[in-house]
């Protein structure tokens, strides 16, 4: 297992930008930049043996600073839309930049994706450990509460990138962290014709500006039925009007509601590729998780300086839901002084 680490450039205001690339003894590599903590690179091998890119990315700091698809980037404060960017927390209103009008999306303007972040990082027989580290000071995009915030990459033998979140708070707040990579398992033109599997049988409808009406709704019998395994486009065109309005997959299924004392990983998704081989997998602890399939990346910026069309790539985003703040039926992500917000996703990389 090695860290191998170099400078990957300079952000807008001159600070540099370091990149660590995670080695273990299987062949793969995943690179990640401490600016947005950004999963620049993941390569894993297909059938053959053969190291390819399954993830998209730019190859430029200055890319990613003017790219608006938030390439494998942690996003937070709070991840997805919180409806007009409001909020109330104890009694107290709160106002959050409008970045996606009307609503909060992501963290705001100035989001987790274009922060520097702390990196200190070491190795053992089996592990790979990358821990990075960002204050978020009280105020910050409008949240309340200062937020120290710990987001740990590991990468181990079986070709498995874990992403464990920490935060805690000095003052009541809200929390939704994720990481937005997208993957294209054989680097293909699209992600249509990857085979999925969802292990929910419930998603979040939203309206048009992809907010949830609140109701947690069955699959069955709609194009957004994941349960059984099928290509990505198979339905993606229908004429379905959660699918019309976000010109696609932009959605939040349903892992649980209740957690209860259980917060072990749990599998929620499998994608598999039939050219290369590969096959990719998803646990987490998280009670949701929003497949998004590229509907917007017409001409954002690619590696070798080309651009990503639409689909390119597809996002499973593990999160607790969308609007959450607003919505008291759904899991909570208030985080309170005293307590941990602690969360983790696994990657599992493997073969059909």
């Amino acid at each position: 297992m090695k860290i191998f680490q170099e400078v990957f450039g300079a952000n807008r205001s001159g600070e540099p930008v370091y990149a660590f690339r995670l080695c273990n003894q299987k062949g793969m590599e995943v690179t990640i930049l401490t600016m947005g903590g950004i999963i620049q690179s993941i390569r894993v091998p297909d059938r053959a043996g053969d190291l390819g890119e399954v993830t998209l990315g730019c190859d430029s700091v200055a890319d990613y600073e003017r790219s608006g698809a938030y390439f494998g980037a942690i996003v937070g404060r709070y991840a997805n839309r919180i409806a007009r960017g409001e909020f109330e927390l104890n009694g107290e209103r709160f106002q959050l930049a409008c970045n996606d009008a009307p609503n909060h999306l992501h963290g705001g303007k100035v989001g987790f994706d274009h922060h520097l972040w702390r990196a200190e990082h070491h190795t053992s027989d089996n592990l790979c450990t990358l821990s990075l580290y960002y204050e978020s000071e009280d105020g910050e995009e409008g949240y309340p509460g200062t937020l120290k915030v710990n987001v740990i990459y590991t990468l181990n033998n079986q070709n498995e990138l874990g992403i464990e979140y920490q935060a805690t708070t000095d003052a009541p707040t809200v929390v939704n962290l994720t990481n937005h990579a997208y993957f294209n398992l054989n680097g293909s033109e699209d992600c249509l014709s990857h085979q999925l599997q969802l292990h929910c049988s419930h998603f979040t409808p939203t309206d048009e500006t992809s907010i949830p009406y609140g109701e947690i709704e069955p699959v069955i019998n709609t194009p957004m039925d994941f349960t059984t395994m099928k290509p990505i486009g198979q339905d993606i065109g229908q004429d379905f009007v959660q699918l019309k309005q976000a010109r696609g997959y932009d959605h939040n299924w349903v892992i649980w509601t209740e957690r209860g004392s259980d917060h072990s990983l749990k599998p929620v998704a499998l994608a598999e590729e039939a050219e290369s081989g590969r096959t990719l997998e998803v646990l987490t602890t998280q009670p949701g998780v929003q497949l998004y399939t590229g509907n917007f990346l017409k001409g954002e910026p690619a590696r070798g300086g080309l651009q990503y069309g639409m689909r390119a790539g597809f996002c499973l985003e593990t999160q607790h839901f969308p609007d959450s703040p607003n919505r008291p039926e759904f899991p909570s992500t208030q985080l309170n002084p005293g307590d941990t917000y602690q969360e983790k996703t696994v990657f599992r990389f493997g073969l059909m």
